[in-house]
């Protein structure tokens, strides 16, 4: 059964690892059948391509994971908030989490961008690994929830 503080644990090493191009820590933290999906809740700014990904297999998520980040501002902070466990079991949990990106600009921290992220952390011979990370980029502009359609 994968621990909820060890789940953090594994989060907070990735999104530090992933920050600071630490690359050759990447790929013990996917699986080999690994999948990866990113994009905005909108699909509609400027820099889709930039974000967009749907890719399988660790060596197609570390290729697309290198190049966006060799192409990502530097130093970038990814903060994950409110991870939990949504189930477990077995060797797997499936989790959810915000993230709020920060970058410096003109000296000072700056907020670039806030996402919701999902996903299943599998653990094989007791390491932690993903086996599928969604991050989906908030982009659409805030209203009154009441007035809202949720779907």
């Amino acid at each position: 059964m994968i621990e909820p503080a060890a789940l953090q644990q594994f989060i907070s090493h990735w999104w530090y690892a992933y920050d600071n191009a630490l690359y050759t820590e990447w790929p013990a933290m996917f699986t080999e059948d690994a999948h990866f999906v990113c994009r905005t809740d909108t699909g509609q700014t400027d820099y889709e391509e930039f974000v967009r990904a749907d890719v399988s297999g660790r060596d197609a998520v570390l290729a697309w994971q290198t190049a966006h980040r060799k192409g990502s501002p530097s130093p970038l902070r990814h903060n994950a908030e409110n991870v939990h466990i949504v189930s477990a079991g077995g060797d797997e949990a499936a989790f959810r989490s915000y993230i709020w990106v920060t970058q410096i600009v003109g000296g000072t921290p700056s907020p670039l961008s806030t996402a919701r992220v999902t996903g299943t952390v599998r653990s094989t011979d007791g390491q932690l690994a993903f086996s599928e990370l969604v991050v989906i980029l908030d982009t659409e502009e805030s209203t009154v929830l009441g007035d809202r359609r949720i779907s």
